[in-house]
């Protein structure tokens, strides 16, 4: 059953660099997590106004599952566009879904669950109330 779109909260411009190709040309597989979490940043940009605000409220997120599927191959050069958008908001987490872009073609697809967690002790925690009023705003409920 095909996800249902939503409207991303951020679409980042990616180069890809010589560096994240592999032997075969290709960029290798670990390079496109570190291209969601340098998106996740931008995220916390729009959302929170930036991550740094949400450390001094005490809390942080992290990452606590990533799930990928890999469509197209992308190489040295090509210019991709990291999609990010509002999957699902819990009490102490959210699920972020992932869409890499090359023009109109999706070359890869996922999510990430992030975990929000206290700054102090770094257990769950649950975010203050306009955080999780900025993730439900943006997933589409009120």
């Amino acid at each position: 059953m095909p996800k249902q779109q939503r409207e991303p909260v951020v679409r980042m411009p990616v180069k890809v660099r010589y560096h994240e190709c592999d032997q075969q040309g290709i960029v290798f597989n670990a390079h496109y997590l570190a291209y969601v979490d340098m998106a996740s940043f931008e995220f916390c940009k729009v959302l929170f106004g930036s991550h740094t605000n949400l450390i001094e409220q005490g809390i942080d997120m992290v990452v606590a599952e990533s799930n990928l599927r890999y469509l197209r191959p992308c190489r040295f050069e090509d210019e991709l566009v990291v999609a990010l958008t509002v999957d699902h908001v819990g009490n102490t987490s959210m699920v972020l879904g992932v869409r890499i872009e090359r023009g109109d073609e999706l070359v890869v697809e996922g999510s990430n669950r992030y975990v929000w967690v206290g700054t102090a002790d770094h257990r769950p925690t649950v975010p203050a109330e306009q955080v999780r009023k900025a993730l439900l705003a943006a997933q589409g409920e009120r």
